[in-house]
C-alpha cells in the first residue's frame, strides 16, 4: 500500500456511525461545521443492528403474544394463535433496514457525508480510512471517537453463537429455545428471560456470586421475585458458572453453587457480557490519548479527551453502556466544538427495561437515599389500585418516589407496570426541575389513565391517596 501525500480536508471527522456517532453529525451540521462521518460496518452501529434495536423487537414481539394468549377475558378468542418465528425474523429484518435507511436519509438531508471504511489515527490531526483497496487521508480540524463497544463473556463461557449466545447472537436466533439459561443480572438479562418465557421457553435465570439481586429499588427487587414465581421462571442465587461447552443438541453448564458443583443443561445458553472498548485499532497510541484504569478514553464534561481537538463519546468512555448516554454525549461535543458552553451530566440518567410488566427508574433509589444520608420519605402506590390498570388487564406493579424529609424534594422515582418508561419522564424533568412534593400534587392528571398511579403515590406521602385502604395509608406499601 503507497501512501500518498494528499490529504482531504474536513472540518470535523466522526469514526463511528452508531447512535452517538451520527447524533453529533447531525447536530454539528446543523452548527454550520463541514463534517464526515466513517462507518466501518452498517449505518446505525450496534444498537440499530445488533442490540438495542433487535432485543426491543423481540421484546416487543413477546409482549405481544402474550396479551393476545391473555385477552379472553375480553372476549377475544385465542386458542389456536401460535407465533411463526419465521414471519418474525423477516419483520425484524425489514424493521431494521428501514430504521438505517432513515439514518442515511437524516444524514444526507443535513449534508453530512458519510464514507465507508476503517478510520485510524496518523497524527492528532490526520486520520487514514482504509475500505478495501481505496485509502484516503483527511486532515481535520476536530475529530470524535464513536466506536462503540463489544461484548466479551465471562471467563470460561466460550461463545459459540449457536447455543451460547451473548446480546448480539441471541437477537439473531432463528427458534424459540427449549430451556434457556440466562446468566447475568443486568436489563438484557431480564428482557431476554421474560420475553422468551412468554414465547414459550423453559427458563432459568442464574445470578453470579457478585449478585444476590438486581440493580433496583429494593422495592422493585421484590416485585421481580414475584414476577419470576408467577411466570414460572426459576432464579438461581449465589451461583457462578465456572464453564460451559455445548455440542449439537445441547449445552452443558459446570455450576459452582455455594460450597458445592454441580452440571446443568438445556439447550441454549445466554450470557450477560462485559463491555470492552473498541479502540485497539484506530491508532489512539500514535496520539497519546489516555485511558482509565479499566480501558476506556478518559474525558471530561464536554466529551474532551486529553488530546484537546479529539472528543470521545459513547461505550468508549466510562459509564453506562446505553445509547441514551452515546446520543446526549454525541450533541455536547458538537456543541463543545462549535463553542456552546455544553456539558455531560448523567445523574438523572433513566435506567429501563423493557421487561414483563416493564421497569423505570430515575435518580436515588431507596438503599442509596439512606445511604447519602437523607431522612426519607416514600410514597408508593400499587397498579393494582389503578383503575385503568385493572380496565386493561395490567395489575401487576406500582409506583414508587423518594423525597427528603426535610427539604420535601424529590431525590428518586421507581416504577414496574405498563407504562412505567414512558411514565418515568415525568420523574426526570422533576428531578432535573428539583421539584417537591407540593409540584407534583398541583398539576392535573389525565383520567382514566396510569398517570394517576404517580399522583396517588405522591399522596400517599401525605395520607391523602383515595385509592389507597386506610391500612396501607397508616402504613408504608409493602410489595
Amino acid at each position: 500500500m503507497v501512501v500518498g501525500e494528499l490529504a482531504h480536508e474536513r472540518d470535523l471527522i466522526i469514526i463511528g456511525g452508531g447512535p452517538g456517532g451520527y447524533h453529533a453529525a447531525i447536530r454539528a451540521a446543523q452548527l454550520g461545521q463541514s463534517v464526515t462521518l466513517i462507518e466501518k460496518d452498517q449505518w446505525g452501529g450496534v444498537c440499530l443492528n445488533k442490540g438495542c434495536i433487535p432485543s426491543k423487537i423481540i421484546t416487543h414481539g413477546a409482549e405481544k403474544f402474550a396479551s393476545i394468549r391473555e385477552s379472553e377475558n375480553i372476549g377475544i378468542e385465542s386458542k389456536n394463535v401460535t407465533f411463526n418465528m419465521n414471519t418474525f425474523t423477516e419483520y425484524k429484518h425489514k424493521t431494521i433496514k428501514k430504521l438505517r435507511e432513515s439514518v442515511q436519509l437524516l444524514c444526507t438531508a443535513n449534508k453530512v457525508e458519510m464514507i465507508k471504511g476503517a478510520a485510524f489515527f496518523l497524527s492528532e490531526n490526520k486520520v487514514g480510512v482504509e475500505n478495501g483497496d481505496q485509502y484516503n487521508v483527511y486532515r481535520f480540524k476536530h475529530a470524535i471517537i464513536a466506536t462503540g463497544s463489544s461484548p466479551q463473556a465471562p471467563e470460561g463461557i466460550k461463545v459459540d453463537n449457536k447455543r451460547i449466545l451473548d446480546s448480539w447472537s441471541i437477537t439473531s436466533l432463528d427458534l424459540i429455545p427449549e430451556n434457556l439459561f440466562v446468566y447475568g443480572s443486568d436489563y438484557i438479562a431480564l428482557e431476554m428471560s421474560m420475553a422468551f418465557e412468554a414465547l414459550g421457553s423453559q427458563v432459568t435465570l442464574i445470578l453470579d456470586n457478585s449478585k444476590d439481586d438486581f440493580d433496583y429499588d429494593l422495592s422493585i427487587n421484590r416485585e421481580l421475585k414475584r414476577v419470576f414465581k408467577k411466570n414460572q421462571i426459576q432464579v438461581i442465587r449465589n451461583a457462578s458458572i465456572s464453564k460451559a461447552y455445548s455440542d449439537e443438541k445441547a449445552v452443558t453448564i459446570i455450576l459452582q453453587n455455594r460450597n458445592r458443583i454441580e452440571t446443568i443443561t438445556g439447550t441454549h445458553l445466554f450470557t450477560s457480557s462485559f463491555a470492552k472498548p473498541n479502540i485497539e485499532n484506530i491508532g489512539m497510541d500514535r496520539i497519546g490519548i489516555e485511558t482509565t484504569e479499566s480501558g476506556f478514553i478518559k474525558v471530561n464534561k464536554q466529551c474532551q479527551t486529553t488530546c484537546s481537538n479529539i472528543f470521545a463519546i459513547g461505550d468508549v468512555t466510562e459509564g453506562p453502556v446505553l445509547a441514551v448516554k452515546a446520543m446526549k454525549q454525541g450533541k455536547v461535543a458538537a456543541e463543545a466544538i462549535a463553542g456552546i458552553g455544553a456539558e455531560a451530566d448523567f445523574r438523572f440518567i433513566p435506567a429501563v427495561a423493557h421487561t414483563r410488566p416493564p421497569i423505570a427508574s430515575a435518580g436515588l433509589t431507596e438503599q442509596e437515599a439512606f445511604a447519602h444520608g437523607y431522612e426519607v420519605e416514600i410514597g408508593q402506590f400499587p397498579l393494582s389500585n389503578n383503575g385503568y390498570a385493572g380496565l386493561i388487564g395490567k395489575k401487576d406493579g406500582f409506583i414508587k418516589v423518594i423525597f427528603d424529609k426535610k427539604s420535601k424534594l424529590l431525590l428518586g422515582m421507581h416504577m414496574i407496570g405498563d407504562g412505567a418508561i414512558e411514565l418515568i419522564s415525568s420523574g426526570i424533568l422533576s428531578l432535573e426541575m428539583i421539584a417537591r412534593d407540593e409540584d407534583l400534587l398541583f398539576p392535573l392528571y389525565p383520567h382514566p389513565s396510569i398517570n394517576e398511579a404517580l399522583l396517588e403515590a405522591v399522596e400517599a406521602l401525605k395520607n391523602q391517596a383515595i385509592h389507597l385502604t386506610p391500612n396501607l395509608k397508616k402504613e408504608r406499601f409493602n410489595v
